[in-house]
């Protein structure tokens, strides 16, 4: 016969304590390290494992969090959904990964469709951080926006996306270059991105010529984009908003017989791991996705849990120099 299921009471009997506090300790919640550790020892021992059905119905919760991606061809993306999703685990909670491809419209369908099924908060990092529907969904659910900041959020961990831009383009105004194209995966029916509207001013300030297009972050698209660019008016460097569509920069720059930084320089926005193992590595900007994920988990987990003191966490960039940009050729 199988062993009866243990029930929360014996952990409680086991370490002495109420049910209550076992409750919480096995939450990570209003309890110490070492009470905490032993709750989970005795658990262990005794094989007990919540019942989720059973918790849900106790707590009005289902443990189960939104992450909605932007678009799962960015492969920063990808790698920031699944540090989400291991540091949900740890609380105790589950990510449901959506993906919305790239396209506004889909964003706002997924995330009514999530809150409709009643998630327990969402994590999102927003396509179209202006769109009025936000502001509406924050009311009902408790959100954390990671990237740009949005209306009546829970918490949010933004990006000063100001710095990271001047980093970059100060860092190819350094090395000579003039005449810079910009790939953005911003679609022109919603170009009030902060780090767009950034790249505009900054060139101005900076003096730069300044091309701007749109790309996907699949490399496919990111490719076919900026082949289009390269065969036109070839600019001395690239300035691309994920290194997922840099990607494509060296895999257009490698059809055409291009050498990158010799016959055109290129940057990325995100390093994400591959990128250091690219010949040459791409020169980009690191926003720590390490410390992105520690700290949406932590505001996810302390929203989704009850009313919280709502936290705004500033993450600051870091410029990665490697070889994929040189000085410029002839005031490129």
């Amino acid at each position: 016969m199988p062993r009866k299921r243990a029930t929360i009471r014996e952990v409680a009997r086991a370490t002495g304590l109420s049910p209550a506090a076992v409750s919480y300790a096995l939450r990570g919640l209003q309890v110490s390290e070492e009470t905490m550790e032993r709750v989970r020892a005795a658990a262990a021992e005794l094989g007990y494992e919540a019942d989720p059905i059973a918790r849900a119905l106790a707590s009005g919760r289902s443990g189960m969090i939104g992450v909605l991606c932007g678009s799962l061809e960015d492969l920063w993306q990808q790698s920031l959904a699944t540090g989400i999703s291991r540091g949900l685990r740890e609380k105790d909670r589950y990510a449901l990964i959506l993906d919305a491809v790239g396209d506004p419209s889909r964003e706002r369908a997924l995330a009514r469709q999530l809150r409709d099924q009643r998630v327990d908060g969402l994590i999102v990092q927003p396509l179209d951080p202006a769109a009025p529907f936000w502001a509406e969904l924050c009311e009902s659910l408790p959100v954390v926006a990671i990237g740009d900041s949005l209306p009546g959020t829970a918490g949010e961990v933004v990006f000063d996306n100001r710095s990271g831009v001047t980093l970059a383009l100060e860092h190819l105004r350094h090395l000579g270059h003039r005449r810079v194209a910009v790939l953005t995966p911003t679609r022109p029916s919603t170009p009030d991105r902060p780090a767009d509207v950034h790249v505009t001013a900054e060139a101005d300030r900076l003096g730069l010529d300044i091309l701007v297009a749109t790309a996907p972050h699949d490399l496919p698209g990111a490719t076919a984009a900026a082949r289009a660019l390269l065969e036109s008016e070839r600019p001395g460097a690239v300035f691309c908003f994920a290194d997922s569509i840099a990607y494509g920069v060296y895999a257009a720059a490698r059809d055409l017989g291009l050498s990158i930084p010799g016959d055109v320089s290129v940057m990325g926005y995100d390093d994400h791991p591959m990128s250091e193992l690219l010949t040459p590595g791409l020169t980009t900007v690191d926003w720590n996705i390490d410390g992105i994920v520690s700290a949406a988990v932590r505001l996810m987990s302390a929203a989704a849990d009850g009313p919280s003191r709502r936290r705004r966490i500033v993450q600051r960039p870091t410029l990665k120099e490697r070889g994929s940009v040189a000085l410029a050729n002839s005031g490129k």
